[in-house]
């Protein structure tokens, strides 16, 4: 199957898993981008595809056991995949095979296996897969990947980080297992913001996980600590929970200069930077933006002029196999050695996008995570 071609009009996208995320920033996003259009939904939930539906002018609402269908009723070009982590391959893969392009939300998979099912799907069709990294398009985000290129911290040594939010044991993230907890929801911030102030792949890998029994988050390391060490001396050490109060920052020390970034992953919030460099102090506040929008917007556009996006599926690759080694060194109490690997793209500046912020929407049988 060749992949879906398409000019002379919007990209067509179907909505597969319209939960919190799709319903608070994704499905508000697609009517900012002004090359992309919402026509069908996939969701188990009857009623909630039906209001969303009427919500957003939908006709075509398919439940997930409709979802072979859905590939061959030609009322999609693309698909944004929200479903639960442990469940993208069941869809992904199938719809690169169809030639349908996809939009999917990190982490990539819950295993490198999975990843490059999914990279050998895309390859044989023809078809775009992007993974959803919003922030490889936030201003804040890629000004500070500039400024280390640009030597302005020097030689960058360290990275810290420190990522945490109070979920709520109801929510299907505290009832899922490891798989859903916080390092493969979380743990790809830190990782791919790391991995791109470096512009290197780590090399060896080591963590602990620790339980909370007072969160009542049940069988689940609800906090988790990882140290990744990369060539030239470079270290980088990061938190993910979900029991301690909400945080969500990273700094880096190089031999000029040192910089804060406060909030640093967050959706629906102006990112601070605070630049230290011969004890002289900078701010720069970089104003809220649409991340869901402008990530659309740029992956419409790659569809529209058949190129490949540059957060693709090596680099959802590139973070899939840190989690495994974090998820190994937990199990096994030792450092993991990763193989040295060259990721073949890295962002570009031009990706920056500023459309204005999406108010949320009420939720329809949806829920934030954190309490």
């Amino acid at each position: 199957m060749q992949a879906k071609q398409v000019s002379g009009r919007k990209v067509r996208y179907g909505v597969v898993g319209a939960g919190w995320i799709s319903q608070g920033y994704f499905m508000p996003g697609v009517h900012h981008t002004g090359n992309s259009e919402i026509t069908a939904i996939v969701t188990g939930n009857p009623e909630k595809g039906r209001k969303l539906g009427k919500d957003y002018d939908v006709e075509h609402i398919y439940d997930y056991s409709e979802f072979s269908r859905l590939l061959t009723d030609d009322v999609v070009d693309a698909l944004y995949v929200a479903t639960p982590n442990w469940r993208h391959t069941e869809f992904v893969v199938p719809a690169l095979e169809a030639g349908i392009h996809v939009l999917l939300e990190k982490p990539m998979a819950i295993g490198v296996a999975d990843c490059e099912k999914m990279i050998a799907a895309a390859k044989s069709s023809g078809a775009r897969l992007m993974i959803a990294y919003r922030l490889h398009f936030e201003p804040g985000t890629v000004a500070a990947i500039d400024m280390v290129r640009d030597g302005k911290l020097g030689e960058v040594k360290y990275f810290g980080s420190t990522f945490a939010q109070k979920v709520k044991p109801s929510n299907h993230r505290a009832q899922h297992g490891y798989e859903a907890g916080p390092v493969y929801d979380m743990g790809p911030y830190p990782i791919n913001a790391v991995r791109n102030l470096f512009g290197a792949e780590p090399v060896e890998v080591s963590a602990i996980g620790m339980r909370s029994p007072s969160a009542g988050l049940g069988d689940l390391d609800d906090t988790v600590y990882a140290t990744l060490k990369f060539s030239e001396g470079r270290v980088a050490q990061f938190m993910m929970s979900y029991s301690l109060n909400s945080i969500d920052e990273y700094h880096l020390s190089g031999t000029k200069g040192f910089l804060l970034s406060k909030p640093a992953y967050q959706v629906g919030a102006q990112i601070e930077q605070f630049l230290t460099q011969s004890e002289k102090n900078h701010r720069e506040s970089f104003k809220e933006t649409d991340h869901f929008g402008g990530e659309t917007k740029y992956f419409s556009d790659c569809i529209l002029e058949n190129r490949e996006p540059e957060c693709d599926g090596e680099e959802g690759w590139c973070d899939v196999r840190v989690i495994e080694a974090i998820r190994q060194s937990i199990q096994t109490g030792k450092p993991v050695t990763l193989e040295p690997y060259t990721r073949k793209h890295r962002i570009d500046a031009d990706q920056v996008m500023k459309l204005p912020p999406v108010s949320v929407p009420k939720m329809v049988d949806a829920e934030k995570p954190a309490a």
